[in-house]
């Protein structure tokens, strides 16, 4: 089963990028044929500094290698480095309908925070990402609840492309986790966390210890007493149990239990210090890998070759179908 995934170079992974998917990554290199790639031409849709880019993108590919991802079990590229995604794009632009892109909240959502930013890019941001996914002919895309639009926009272009031009392009199937999901604002449990909104709603995947305890000891909850899973009625405490759970591997049953009768002060140190012993070996990994520039552009460089190689193929099944060459 081959799965690819990306995420923007953007800043910082927080905790809802690496327990929505990341996570997931890394428990699926041994049973996959992973590829997974830094989406920088995805970064370029709103504002962004150029000079800072290419330091992004290194660094959010040290991040990935921190937090488990095994070149040795999986393919790791830059986006920009295997011009068949763009190629294929535009081709998919062919078939995918207008209303099709018009009602993906991802381009509202982007366009109300940068209104002076709206470019045909931004639009077009979802026949990208289907060509990500359709480029390597993917199995299943292991992400969080809040990208499952594009993935059945992927699978829509897909069958749009199939029906035209006859069986090319494998659909894709979602794969979201059961637990952590979708892992939400510490300051706003009604919004998932995220790193455009509050910074004190959001965790760093590699943030220092004291600022993670801070940030979970003034988390939003409610104003009673009970340590109860229940997103409706008491979606902080929901939030902050979900986390607890991920980082302790207790079920939320058992933590429920455990502290039953007990303060929330109490449940949020805890929580705090689950979390940060949790992160810590990723945090440890991490500052080894920025001192080692040469062994991580050679993974980038390795892994965009390996990609191509599936690339080239897929776009010479592409152009033939479409009647482009021979």
């Amino acid at each position: 089963m081959r799965i690819f995934s990306g995420i923007r170079p953007t800043g910082d992974i927080h905790l809802g990028n690496y327990l929505g998917a990341i996570k997931q990554w890394v428990d699926l290199q041994n049973q996959a044929e992973p590829i997974f790639c830094v989406v920088d031409m995805h970064a370029v849709t709103t504002p962004y500094d150029p000079k800072k880019l290419q330091g992004q993108v290194f660094e959010l590919a040290i991040d990935y290698l921190a937090a488990g991802l095994d070149p040795d079990k999986c393919i790791l590229f830059v986006q920009s480095h295997v011009k068949e995604h763009c190629e294929l794009a535009w081709l998919l632009g062919t078939v995918t309908p207008m209303g099709e892109l018009k009602r993906m909240t991802q381009f509202k959502d982007k366009s109300k925070q940068h209104p002076e930013y709206v470019n045909a890019g931004l639009f077009n941001y979802p026949v990208l990402m289907a060509a990500d996914i359709l480029l390597y002919k993917t199995d299943a895309v292991p992400i969080g609840k809040d990208q499952e639009q594009h993935v059945e926009l992927t699978r829509a272009i897909c069958r749009y492309f199939n029906n035209q031009f006859g069986p090319t392009l494998k659909e894709p199937k979602s794969m979201v986790p059961e637990a952590g999901a979708k892992i939400m604002s510490l300051t706003e449990p009604d919004k998932k966390m995220s790193k455009t909104g509050n910074p004190k709603g959001c965790i760093g995947v590699f943030e220092e210890p004291e600022s993670i305890a801070k940030k979970i000891a003034s988390a939003v909850t409610d104003t009673g007493r009970e340590i109860k899973f229940d997103v409706k009625r008491k979606p902080g405490i929901a939030n902050l149990l979900t986390i607890n759970s991920l980082a302790s591997q207790k079920p939320i049953e058992q933590l429920e239990a455990e502290f039953s009768g007990k303060s929330y002060s109490e449940f949020k140190k805890a929580t705090a210090q689950a979390l940060i012993d949790y992160l810590e070996p990723l945090r440890k990994k991490r500052k080894e890998l920025l001192t080692r520039e040469v062994y991580v552009n050679d993974i980038l460089r390795k892994g965009a070759s390996k990609s191509q190689t599936i690339a080239s193929q897929t776009m010479r099944e592409v152009k033939s179908a479409m009647g482009l060459e021979k």
